[in-house]
This record gives C-alpha cells, sequence and structure tokens, in this order.
C-alpha cells in the first residue's frame, strides 16, 4: 500500500496544476510527462519494424496496447475512473470511431472497383495515374483517390524492380497535396470549411501551391522512374508474359462502387452543411445527430459495397482485411495517447508548448505567415492534422472573414501546412500508412519509418522552402 501511495505522489509530482475545465476535461498546464506515452507509440512504429521486424509483424496490436495501457493507468491512479472513462469514450466515440468508419467505407468501396486490362507500368503510365490520382484528391478526399488508385497501379508496376518510389510519390501526391484544392480534399480544409471558410476561397488560393507543386514533383518522379526504366535489370524476367496476358482493352469492373463513392461524398458534405442541435450523449461524451446519422450512412454504405460486389472482382484485387487492422490498431493507441498531446497544444501560450506557439508571432503581436506555415505543417506531420489546423485557425484570430480577408496569407499558410506536410510521414495523414500497408501486402518491400522520412525530407523540403519564398517572403 506504501509503494502504492508513492506511485501516485510520484506521478502527480509531474503535474504542477490542473484545471477542470467546463466540459470536463484538464485543460490547464498539464505536464508533458502526459506525452510519453504518445511518443513511445510513434517510436515504436518507427523502430519496431526496423529493430525487432519479426516481433513487431506478429504483435504490433500488442505493443501499442501497452502504450496505451501506460497512459490510461496514472491518468486513472490521478484523475479517477469516471475522467478516464469520459477521456478515453471522447477519443473514441468523437475522434476515432468518425475516422475509422470514414476510412473502412472507402476501403471497402475502393476495394469493389478493378481496374484490369493494358495497363503497363512505363514512366508515361505511371506519371499519368499520379497526375490522375492527384486531381482526384480533391474531388473524392486523398482517402478515396488513394484506395482507388493504388492498386491498379502496383498491378501495373509489379514486373518492375523499382517500385518504391513510384509509391513514395504515390503518397506525396495522390495522398496529400492533392487534397489541397477543396474542402472535400482533406480534413483540415473541411473543418476551415465549416468554421466559414468559403468554398470556393479554397479553391482559388490553394489552386497554385497545389499546381506548383504537382508540376514539380509529377516532373521529379517522370525523370526518376524514367532513369530507373533505362536500366538493362529494371524489368524480372516474366515481364513480356505479364505484358502479353494484359493485351485486353482496359476495363472496370465493379462500376456500381463509383455510386457508393459518390454517396460516402455525400455524406460527409451533406454533415458539414446540415445544422441541428439534436444530440445524444454516450459515456460524458455529446454526439450531434448529423455526425450519428453520417457514421450510420457510412456503415450501411460500406455494407451494400459487400453485398452488390462480385467475389470475383475483390478477388482480383486480393481484396483483405489485413491493411484495414492494422491501421485500425496503432490509429486507436494514436487517438488516445494523443489527446493531452493536443489539449496542451489548444492551450496556446498558457500551456507547455509555449515557446513553440510564440514563434508564430512578432512582438507586435502580427502574425508571421512563414512560421505559421512550417509549424502547422511540422507538427501536422507527426500529429493529426486536423486539430493541429484548429489550433493554428483560432491562434490566428479563429474568425473567417477576417482570415479570409485581412489575413489571407496567414489562413493559406495554415492551409498549406496541414495538407502538404502530412506527406512528411507515414502517419501524418490516415491514407499514407494504409497505401504503405496494401503496398507490403504486395511484397513491396517500403521504407521503414526513417527511410521512409529520408524520401520525404530530401524531396519535400526543397520543394516546401520554395513554396515559403513564393507565398510567404517575396
Amino acid at each position: 500500500m506504501l509503494a502504492f501511495r508513492k506511485l501516485i505522489v510520484f506521478i502527480s509530482s509531474f503535474i504542477p496544476v490542473v484545471v477542470h475545465a467546463s466540459d470536463g476535461t484538464h485543460d490547464s498546464n498539464l505536464s508533458l510527462f502526459w506525452g510519453i506515452p504518445f511518443v513511445l507509440v510513434l517510436l515504436s512504429i518507427a523502430l519496431g519494424p526496423l529493430l525487432f521486424s519479426r516481433i513487431w509483424h506478429h504483435h504490433f496490436g500488442k505493443i501499442v496496447a501497452f502504450w496505451t495501457f501506460i497512459f490510461l493507468l496514472p491518468y486513472f491512479l490521478v484523475f479517477g475512473l469516471n475522467e478516464t472513462i469520459h477521456v478515453v469514450a471522447h477519443a473514441i466515440v468523437e475522434e476515432y470511431v468518425p475516422f475509422i468508419l470514414l476510412l473502412l467505407a472507402l476501403y471497402t468501396v475502393s476495394g469493389g472497383i478493378l481496374i484490369w486490362g493494358n495497363l503497363r507500368g512505363t514512366p508515361k503510365t505511371n506519371t499519368a495515374l499520379l497526375a490522375i490520382g492527384t486531381a482526384l484528391a480533391s474531388l473524392m478526399g486523398t482517402t478515396g483517390a488513394a484506395m482507388l488508385l493504388i492498386r491498379p497501379i502496383l498491378r501495373a508496376n509489379e514486373h518492375r524492380k523499382h517500385k518504391v518510389h513510384t509509391v513514395v510519390f504515390f503518397i506525396f501526391l495522390v495522398a496529400n497535396i492533392g487534397g489541397g484544392l477543396t474542402p472535400l480534399g482533406d480534413p483540415p480544409l473541411f473543418l476551415g470549411f465549416l468554421k466559414g471558410v468559403d468554398f470556393m476561397w479554397t479553391v482559388w488560393h490553394m489552386m497554385l501551391p497545389v499546381l506548383i507543386s504537382s508540376i514539380i514533383l509529377l516532373t521529379a518522379f517522370y525523370l526518376l522512374d524514367k532513369h530507373y526504366c533505362n536500366q538493362n535489370d529494371e524489368f524480372l524476367p516474366d515481364e513480356d508474359k505479364h505484358h502479353r496476358s494484359h493485351k485486353a482493352p482496359l476495363k472496370i469492373h465493379g462500376k456500381v462502387n463509383f455510386v457508393f463513392l459518390i454517396m460516402i461524398v455525400a455524406s460527409v458534405l451533406i454533415s458539414g452543411i446540415w445544422k441541428s442541435d439534436e444530440v445524444i450523449e454516450i459515456l460524458g461524451t455529446k454526439i450531434g445527430l448529423v455526425p450519428l446519422l453520417r457514421d450510420t450512412s457510412l456503415v450501411f454504405i460500406t455494407l451494400l459495397s459487400l453485398l452488390a460486389t462480385k467475389k470475383q472482382v475483390r478477388a482480383g484485387n486480393e481484396f483483405n482485411w489485413d491493411p484495414m487492422l492494422e491501421v485500425g490498431k496503432l490509429f486507436l493507441a494514436i487517438f488516445i495517447t494523443i489527446t493531452p498531446v493536443l489539449t496542451m497544444l489548444k492551450m496556446g501560450e498558457q500551456g507547455n508548448f509555449a515557446s513553440l506557439i510564440r514563434l508564430v508571432k512578432n512582438d507586435d503581436g502580427a502574425p508571421i505567415d512563414a512560421m505559421y506555415f512550417w509549424m502547422t505543417g511540422s507538427l501536422s506531420g507527426f500529429l493529426d492534422n486536423a486539430p493541429t489546423y484548429l489550433v493554428f485557425f483560432n491562434m490566428a484570430g479563429g474568425h473567417a472573414d477576417v482570415l479570409m480577408n485581412q489575413l489571407s496569407s496567414t489562413l493559406l499558410a495554415i492551409s498549406m501546412g496541414a495538407v502538404f506536410m502530412g506527406a512528411l510521414t507515414y502517419i501524418g495523414n490516415a491514407p499514407n500508412f494504409m497505401v504503405k500497408s496494401i503496398a507490403e501486402q504486395r511484397h513491396v518491400k517500403m521504407p521503414t519509418f526513417f527511410g521512409y522520412m529520408a524520401w520525404s525530407l530530401g524531396i519535400l523540403i526543397p520543394l516546401f522552402l520554395l513554396q515559403t519564398l513564393i507565398f510567404f517572403v517575396f
């Protein structure tokens, strides 16, 4: 009993002051101690496949569950059972469930669309597919576009030696930057839309940054892909046989799933436009009627897709639930352990990240747009980019009319950072990890967490520096 009390005192010593907010969360002066489990989850994702790949592959769910327990146990000891239940319920019901249901619906529906025929992975074909995916990302979301096209592009390149660069650029363009053109493309922009940012403001102001990024990256990809294609050993010995078997005209099977994709996009868009004060409460977390109906419709669409799609179509896509299960387990741990980190960020200059937050302002309080771009972006690369967007949106004043007019360059910096820099890591945006998982399932030896960052830092940081000069300096 004495040791138990000492443990509570020890944990409490890391928390100098805790104030109870009106919504039941502790929102003042949380210690950085509470962010350690989240860091351990990230380190496990980064180092597990590198240092103990076999153990990680078979037990990653147990490993991240352990770090989640390491967060919840002291939280329970310090704040009590009711508060712990509230925190977990908030993370799961309000954040995780909508996230995973949208991902599940898009994964299931896109897995029912089979593109089959004469699709050969040449530099021109690959670049065209990336360009199409980049354009689609702003219409059906980065997750929808990524899930729709990752399998066809992997199939087109399955008999090539070098495939990793194609998947990496796919993540850059289709899973991230391509979603920057409309509020439908990426969750941060959709949150801005809900806060009052005009739909067309996003289209017109983000068009040039998205175009510049896309043209530069597509050009770089084409040159790199052409370089690999010119190597003598690039095509595997059975490539010719593979090519002959795909001489049939290009066909799309499971076309009914395009209707389901439209239904998903409509459900998300309507949920942002339809206003209702009706709420229900689940374990202390209030859920609006509209989000509840949206999530229910996503489940319904998922079931419809499973029933309406022929088994042969999903077999042709080598469809299974492994990537979905992997993402579901890892992101459940992330959503729970990230809670105190996001809370500290929301505290602004009153929290432990005050020194970082102050970097985005001059001494007279005027915003530094370049810093807004890099701060929003760098945090979005490791945290959930949607709440990160909201943190800096509110820090810049939180008034959509002012941000769209007097502070339009600041809003542009926040929007670009949240959308573009999600490509810096596998966990920067939901489809990143899903694309990686599907590629590995197709026997593409993807880079480790840090290996991927070597690609992203080497290619994207110079691009982002150029964007800083173009949009926030000159």
